[in-house]
Order: structure tokens, then C-alpha cells, then sequence
């Protein structure tokens, strides 16, 4: 119900709810603005990123075979981890580390994702940074989560993609192991023109993500992510955020007299109940449907798929197609001050009943030597959330990278 689809695929999570549970969120109804109804949440999904979805529908191969640019591009990016990028681009950087996501399959509730390293060693804590990706409670699927690090001498990149659909997980790494490829292999990466380069660079990806669905490397034709990536520039001490979807980052910051912590959101969520986005996807011939529980949902016209609560996201290619969904991103600049102590980037499946005044209170308890701890601290306070407020039946992915912004201070 609060996670991004909920649909014929996912039939088997019903067997945890009662029979008259299931009905009653039936008879609620929903309807658009024009009276047509959407199919009622299942009780399981009606707070996950897709709704009941008709999977009936022919998922065509996205027609003529994908151009040789984007076929060689993936090819390309394929050939070598990010660490030989930077070295194949002339990067300076004296220390390179990349930490990020490992693809598993495995199933147990809570567990903490595998992680790769590369590059440099590095103590991650010793940099002021703390990350946990925790598998949800969701039976039929792995940890879809996915996330990124790459700690350079001027500049850092922080990246969270929270996949959904039945393949999201392919989706979220895909992305997860080439936008990144993409940023570093870009002229303007080097000039540090990034608002620019960020937003080509999302049209980009999902310009590869359709031609690896073409190339049968992925299925995304109803499967996608969430994207959303902090590139923190050390010399100028500036923050630029590029995303789409609903994986929120956060600024903590202390203000007043008494250094009263606040939670600034640096994002917004990508919501089709938003004005301009209902508006974008009607005029593409989608439909905005609320679901009788907690979202609006995104349909086809006279269809029942995708069933989206997000209005932007990478992948989803009928979405794209169909519903007038985006993978444009929204780009924000910030200038760090003093003030600036945290900086969070999270899946919504810490955000669906935590706030960021709350999340920015919680991990400012903790040291930057205790960074690690504070990010556990934070996934298992918003596991324990779903698990009163949903009673049991299912909790998100949970996953959270936290940067301490002012380690010196701090220690």
C-alpha cells in the first residue's frame, strides 16, 4: 500500500492478510476526476511505490533495435570499474575510494546489504560517513535498494536509487554502477558545470536503460527507480542534488542561540498529486488516480498499469511512454556555512513515518566517530515505525547514507 506497486505480481503477499481485510480496502473505491476507478490497494502494498497493476497487457520490446551509440555506451561502461574510469579520464585525485551496493538475493528481513569497495582503503568513519541498506519486509522480492560513494580529494558523490517493479532491484544497480561511470567520463564533470550535466546525464541513463531493455540486459518496461545524487564539491563548499522520485536528502543544521537542530528536505517528492506533475502526466494522456489509502497513483489511460506513486523515476519505460512520467530532474545548488552539519540521503523507506527534523535530531546524538552507528540508529527507529504503523504486514527497504559534514567540528 505505501511502496511503489502493488499488482498481480505480488499476489502472493495477500496470503498474509485476511480475506475481509482485502475486501474492505476494495470497497473503499477510487476515482480520478473523471470518475474512472483504479483497482484498490492490496492491504500489503497500498503504502509501496507500485499499486494493483493488470500484468495481462502485451509488454512490447520497445520496437526497432536499440541505436549503436547507446548499445556501444554500455558496452563501454561495462569495461572497467569507476576506479580505471578515473584513471582513463586523467583524474588528479591522489585518493580515490568508491563504496557502494552488491546485488543479493537475499531474502532475510532486516539484513544488511553486501557492499563493494574499491580504490584507496579508507575507514569510512574516519571520513565522517556512515551507511546501512537493510532488506524490508518484503517476501518476494530481494533488497531492491541501491547506493553510491565516491569520496575524491575536491569533490565527493552520494547517491540512493530505490527500485520497484518486479525487476527493480536490475534496475536500481544498473543505474547505480552507470550514472556515476557517466558523471566522470563528462567534460563538465572536470569544470564543475553540474547542474547542466547532471540533468543530461538522467536523460542520458534512461536513454540506457531502454536499450539495455531492448538488449534483454534488463526488464524495465514496468520495473524502475528512484534516483537521487549529492555531488559536495570540497573546494568551493558547495552542494549540488539532482533527483527524481521520492528519495529524500536531507541537510541537518543547527540555528539559534541554543543550536537547535533542524532537518532541511533538499528535495522534493515527485508525487503525482502535485499540481504541475498531475498536470504533466494528464497531458500526456495519463491519469491520476487516488488509491483510497495513502497515494495517488499514475494509469494509462483506459488501463490498469503502471500503478505508480511517483511522477518522475528512471526506467518504467510504459510509464514514460504512456503516462507522461519523467526522468527529467530536479537540480538544486547549495552553499555550505558552519551551520551545515549532516547531510542525509535515504530511500522513503526511512522518510514513509520518520521526519527530517527527526531524522537531523537523531544522528546529530551521535559523534563522527560514531557515524556507522548513527545510520544503523536511524534504519532500525524507521523499521520500528512500519512495523506499529503497518502492524507487521510489510516494511519498505530501508537504506541510509549520512555524511558528516563538518568531521573536524564535530570531533
Amino acid at each position: 500500500r505505501r511502496l511503489p506497486i502493488c499488482g498481480a505480481r505480488f499476489r502472493a503477499l495477500s496470503r498474509l492478510v485476511s480475506a475481509s481485510s482485502v475486501a474492505a480496502v476494495a470497497a473503499m473505491g477510487c476515482a480520478n476526476s473523471s470518475g474512472a476507478q483504479a483497482p484498490a490497494p492490496e492491504p500489503t502494498r497500498r503504502r509501496l511505490s507500485v499499486g494493483n497493476v493488470d500484468t495481462s497487457a502485451a509488454v512490447e520490446d520497445g520496437g526497432a533495435t536499440s541505436a549503436e551509440e547507446d548499445r556501444g555506451l554500455i558496452s563501454a561502461l561495462s569495461a572497467n570499474n569507476i576506479i580505471e574510469l578515473l584513471e582513463q579520464v586523467g583524474e588528479t585525485s591522489r585518493r580515490r575510494t568508491s563504496i557502494s551496493s552488491e546485488t543479493d538475493q537475499g531474502k532475510t528481513s532486516f539484513a544488511n546489504k553486501t557492499i563493494q569497495q574499491l580504490g584507496d582503503e579508507i575507514d569510512p568513519v574516519s571520513c565522517g560517513m556512515g551507511y546501512t541498506c537493510r532488506k524490508g519486509l518484503k517476501p518476494e522480492s530481494p533488497n531492491q535498494d541501491s547506493w553510491f560513494i565516491l569520496k575524491l580529494e575536491t569533490l565527493s558523490i552520494y547517491a540512493v536509487f530505490d527500485g520497484h517493479g518486479q525487476k527493480g532491484h536490475d534496475v536500481s544497480n544498473f543505474v547505480k554502477e552507470n550514472l556515476p561511470k557517466l558523471i566522470i567520463r563528462d567534460e563538465r564533470f572536470r569544470s564543475r558545470d553540474l547542474a547542466p550535466m547532471l540533468k543530461d546525464i538522467f536523460v542520458k541513463m534512461q536513454g540506457l536503460v531502454s536499450a539495455a531493455d531492448k538488449m534483454k540486459k534488463l526488464s524495465a518496461q514496468m520495473s524502475g527507480t528512484t534516483a537521487t545524487v549529492v555531488l559536495q564539491d570540497h573546494e568551493t563548499n558547495k552542494i549540488t542534488t539532482a533527483h527524481v522520485a521520492d528519495s529524500t536528502a536531507v541537510l541537518a543544521r543547527t540555528k539559534g542561540p541554543k543550536k537547535e537542530v533542524e532537518g532541511v528536505a533538499l528535495t522534493r517528492d515527485h508525487k503525482p498529486s502535485l499540481r504541475d506533475e498531475r498536470a504533466r502526466i494528464e497531458r500526456a494522456g495519463g491519469r491520476v488516480v487516488f488509491d483510497g489509502y495513502a497515494n495517488h497513483r499514475v494509469y494509462a489511460k483506459n488501463a490498469r498499469y503502471p500503478g505508480l506513486n511517483m511522477s518522475r523515476c528512471l526506467g518504467d519505460l510504459m510509464g514514460h511512454a504512456e503516462c507522461g512520467i519523467s526522468c527529467e530532474p530536479e537540480i538544486t545548488e547549495r552553499q555550505l556555512t558552519p551551520d551545515d552539519s549532516h547531510l542525509l540521503v535515504c530511500s522513503d523507506g526511512v522518510w514513509e513515518f520518520i521526519t527530517p527534523n527527526e531524522a537531523a535530531g537523531l544522528v546529530s546524538e551521535f559523534p563522527a566517530a560514531k557515524a556507522m552507528t548513527a545510520a544503523e540508529r536511524l534504519a532500525k527507529e524507521a523499521w520500528d515505525r512500519w512495523i506499529r504503523e503497518e502492524g507487521g504486514a510489510v516494511v519498505d527497504d530501508i537504506t541510509v547514507v549520512l555524511v558528516y559534514l563538518q568531521t573536524g567540528r564535530n570531533d
